[in-house]
């Protein structure tokens, strides 16, 4: 803008001296003749410089507008000046405002499953998953997931995580429900140190603490999300998370790579145990510690740079009191007593990330209150469980951005599922084999093939169904929209 004004006035000056050349007129007159010239010569002496009356009016009048116009550009000038800068200082204080922090996104799962073998068998009991509601009988398409995440920097220590669901099943399906709701409190502006205060993911495995917007496989494994049935609980959590470490978590997932989030390389808390938007039933509190760090291999030699293993482990402790009620089995009927309600696990993992192929394993061990229909009686009884998971990484498939993620998953669990009611004893038994397509980052469609074999929970009043095992295999499908 000030090279604007300065052109201007330049102009102007040179404008008029361009004038001044063009109507002054030099005239000469000779000493003997007294003839008048109008250039130098011998013998001629120079009478002075003439214009004429008009011109040098029209030139003053051209130089006045000229010098208007100036003050006029000037003066707008200076009011786009002051408007510039009087929007700066309204977006800065508009920045300012909390709710003008506040990003939102989303994504929403669609599926159908079919089954191949294993579905309406007369006399068998009906193969279903604590997994996916939708696999049984008399099911087609569904919508798994339908969430909507707000989430935000208030300032440079607290952050907020709003997260409610739209298919949440209750009788009916599709309604709404809290699943997240959550403020991180930092004690420094690059969040190493910080409390996680609300309802939130409990740190207890490495699968459960992925979003299930970027998990490879369709479901969590059964012997890890047994521990935290729908991963969240209420309570308080504190995590540590090192500088280097949050970035190198970041570059994994600008590769497209699925990491598990930012849970800290370290984080300890407590909370409610009692699950998902239920409340409090004791006067104890569950305690856990979660432990993962990501090494880079590159000191293994060129055949390794690039690559990221990431091992851990997690401990948890607590008292859950399950619901009771009256069930029948192939071992008799009646409702529970229910003894010991304790319940302590250790898990580990280790991910290997694809690049392009990898390696996803983790394994617990323990003991909670667990259904014995035999005796009636609800108690403490060992549980073990995990799953292996093998994948690889192809980019720009068919010639696009797209890319691929094939892989296998076998998983094993033999323990009680705590969120169903009496806290009955399954085991299971599942391999499944797919291929995840991100057609773009708006798209993704998964294909998989599943065999299964299942311990029915879900109806507890038949005696051909509750408690009997349950096998079978299906093709399952999702297709998913990030937005």
């Amino acid at each position: 803008m000030k090279l604007s004004k300065l052109s201007l006035a330049i102009v102007a000056v040179m404008g008029a001296g361009s004038f001044a050349e063009a109507v002054a007129l030099d005239l000469y007159v000779d000493d003997k003749t007294k003839q008048i010239f109008a250039e130098p010569g011998p013998g001629r002496t120079k009478l002075g410089s003439f214009e004429k009356v008009e011109d040098n009016a029209k030139q003053k009048a051209d130089l006045t507008a000229i010098q208007t116009d100036l003050e006029l550009k000037t003066n707008e000038l200076k009011a786009i000046e002051e408007h510039i800068v009087a929007q700066r200082e309204d977006k800065a204080k508009n920045d300012e405002k909390w709710f003008n922090k506040i990003n939102m996104r989303g994504y929403t799962q669609m599926r159908y499953n079919q089954p191949l073998s294993g579905d309406r068998v007369a006399g068998e009991p009906e193969l279903k998953s604590v997994g996916d509601g939708s696999i049984g009988n008399n099911s087609n398409f569904s919508l798994r997931r339908v969430r909507l995440v707000f989430s935000g920097d208030i300032n440079d220590y607290i952050s907020l995580y709003l997260q409610p669901d739209f298919a949440t099943t209750n009788g009916d399906l599709n309604f709404a429900q809290l699943r997240d709701a959550y403020a991180d409190l930092a004690f420094d502006k690059a969040h190493e140190y910080r409390i996680r205060a609300g309802q939130s993911k409990v740190p207890f495995g490495w699968e459960n603490l992925q979003s299930s917007q970027n998990r490879l496989t369709l479901d969590r494994d059964d012997a890890l999300n047994s521990a935290v049935p729908s991963e969240r609980d209420l309570g308080l959590f504190a995590y540590w998370s090192p500088s280097d470490v949050q970035k190198l978590w970041k570059d994994l997932t600008k590769k497209g790579l699925k990491t598990s989030g930012d849970y800290g390389v370290l984080g300890i808390g407590v909370y409610n145990g009692q699950g998902i938007n239920k409340a409090e039933a004791n006067d104890g509190m569950y305690l856990v510690a979660h432990s993962t760090y990501p090494f880079e291999l590159g000191f293994l030699g060129s055949a390794m740079r690039g690559q990221v293993l990431e091992i851990g482990a997690d401990a948890l402790s607590g008292r859950f009191n399950r619901s009771t009620a009256a069930y029948t089995s192939r071992f008799g009927s009646g409702t529970p007593t229910a003894r010991d309600n304790s319940e302590d696990r250790v898990g580990v993992h280790a991910v290997l990330f694809p690049q392009p192929f990898g390696l996803q394993a983790e394994w617990n061990w323990g003991a909670g209150s667990t259904l014995d229909p035999v005796t009636n009686v609800i108690d403490r009884k060992h549980l073990e469980g995990g799953y292996v998971q093998a994948m690889y990484k192809i980019d720009e498939v068919f010639g696009t951005k797209g890319t691929m993620f094939p892989y296998v998953k076998w998983q094993t669990y033999d323990g009680a599922w705590k969120g169903v009611t009496n806290a009955p004893r399954v085991s299971v038994d599942e391999v499944e084999a797919g291929v995840e397509y991100q057609i773009n980052k708006a798209l993704e469609l998964t294909v998989a093939y599943s065999t299964m074999n299942r311990t029915q929970i879900q109806t507890q009043t038949t005696a051909a169904g509750f408690l009997q095992q349950a096998s079978g295999d299906m093709i399952r499908t999702q297709l998913q929209f990030n937005y």
